[in-house]
């Protein structure tokens, strides 16, 4: 079963970037659907971006779409999530997540794999 590692997190204002990277154990890292969640302090985990096995289609919340991006690198065995814009409201720890599906999923449950995850606070 592949293995993930987040990383990238950290302190930011609020208008800055950041990028997390999560990187899979596996070679058969290309046959997942990958997703990104989030936690907020206090809240249940949510949605906020997927993206297909081969790249090709992403899917993303309403409350990202316009400032984050989710992109993979198959050959590093790695998926990536480009975070700009950031608000206080994106303070949360962030996980990545593998599904063995074509399907970008939006629910926790669908994922079979989850990483440790990566903590972004945004002040104001």
């Amino acid at each position: 079963q592949v293995q993930l590692v987040e990383s990238g997190g950290g302190l930011v204002q609020a208008g800055e970037s950041l990028r997390l990277a999560c990187a899979a154990s596996e070679r058969t890292f290309g046959m997942y659907t990958m997703g990104w969640f989030r936690q907020p302090p206090g809240k249940e985990r949510e949605f906020v971006a997927g993206i297909n096995w081969s790249g090709s289609s992403t899917y993303y919340a309403d409350s990202v779409k316009g400032r984050f991006t989710i992109s993979r690198d198959n050959a590093k065995n790695t998926a990536y999530l480009r975070m700009n814009s950031l608000k206080p409201e994106d303070t949360a720890l962030y996980y990545c997540a593998a599904a063995k599906t074509p399907i970008i999923y939006t629910t926790s449950f669908q994922y079979d794999t989850w990483g440790q995850g990566t903590q972004v606070t945004v002040s104001s």
